[in-house]
């Protein structure tokens, strides 16, 4: 039995209309006739005939690892393609690497002949900062011995007193100086502390897991009017829905449509089902998302975001 007809017998089973598996996994109904008929030269490229038929084989109660295995003949293959890629990427990394170390290599020489003249330089300028320079100034004469200084006693304690004034003023200006720039250091503080708690944030609560894996996150202190927009760098699935059940997009995007803009006003939910991840990058509420799987080994994610427009209270 060819892996449609296990599929289309297994709904059959499920006593499932094509109607309701569309609501359930969010594959267009063409698709899915598509795949029962093992016609896959429809679907929107190869990578998508695993895809769907993981999510069909979950939503009618199949192992979709096993059925895969069982009937990879008659899947279209992509690895092959992405095993000579990478095999030119390694070859040609690897080809690259000698000319870089013979082009470090040639650098040596020079820097060494630099730092020889540096050297040099810098003990001609030592010796010549010890060399005496002549003095001209005229030789003081000496001293009569009979020459007597007087130091009146009052000149000695207004200067006394004039010292102590001036040192304690200026202790006291250092004293408010040092007492204002802490001041100003704590307000500055609180000030950023202030300015980052309320800014919106992409927390990961829940780290998703199966085919396809569906994590879930929070966008904290999001603001009142919460937008999403999505960069399209290629060809991919995309399905957006409220978490009311409420549909704002489902199909096919490409490089042409971007960018994708909704409005999440009155949103408290929002679900995204991404069908290349890499090719997907979304922003929300000013916040860039990074998946919370890596793109390049989970390319087929379901995400849950739930969005918290409470501010966190700073103590």
């Amino acid at each position: 039995m060819e892996i449609g007809e296990r599929l289309k017998e297994a709904r059959e089973a499920r006593d499932l209309s094509l109607d309701r598996l569309q609501e359930t996994t969010k594959i267009q109904k063409r698709y899915l006739e598509a795949i029962e008929r093992g016609n896959f030269d429809i679907l929107p490229g190869k990578f998508y005939a695993r895809a769907f038929i993981k999510e069909y084989a979950a939503a009618v109660g199949l192992d979709a690892k096993e059925l895969l295995e069982e009937h990879k003949e008659e899947i279209p293959q992509t690895e092959e393609d992405n095993s000579s890629q990478y095999t030119y990427i390694h070859r040609s990394r690897k080809d690259n690497n000698p000319a870089k170390r013979a082009s470090v290599f040639s650098l040596i020489p020079t820097v060494i002949v630099v730092l020889l003249i540096i050297g040099i330089l810098a003990v001609f300028w030592f010796f010549a900062q010890d060399t005496p320079e002549e003095s001209n100034t005229e030789p003081e004469e000496p001293q009569e011995d009979n020459a007597i200084i007087r130091d009146s006693g009052s000149s000695k304690e207004e200067s006394g007193q004039d010292q102590g004034e001036n040192g304690a003023e200026s202790d006291g200006n250092d004293s408010n100086a040092a007492d204002q720039g802490q001041q100003d250091e704590e307000n500055d503080s609180s000030v950023d502390e202030e300015t980052n708690s309320s800014q919106p944030e992409l927390v990961v609560e829940e780290t998703g897991s199966g085919a396809p894996p569906e994590s879930t996150l929070t966008l904290k202190n999001a603001s009142d009017d919460v937008s999403v927009s999505i960069d399209v760098m290629g060809d991919s699935w995309l399905a957006v829905e409220k978490g009311d059940e409420e549909s704002l997009y489902s199909g096919m995007v490409s490089v042409d449509d971007a960018p994708i803009e909704f409005e999440l006003t009155d949103a408290d939910r929002v679900w995204f089902n991404v069908g290349s991840a890499p090719n997907l990058d979304i922003t929300i509420d000013g916040v860039k998302l990074d998946y919370p799987i890596d793109a390049e080994n989970e390319v087929y994610q379901h995400l849950w975001i739930n969005i918290d427009r409470s501010e966190e209270q700073s103590d």
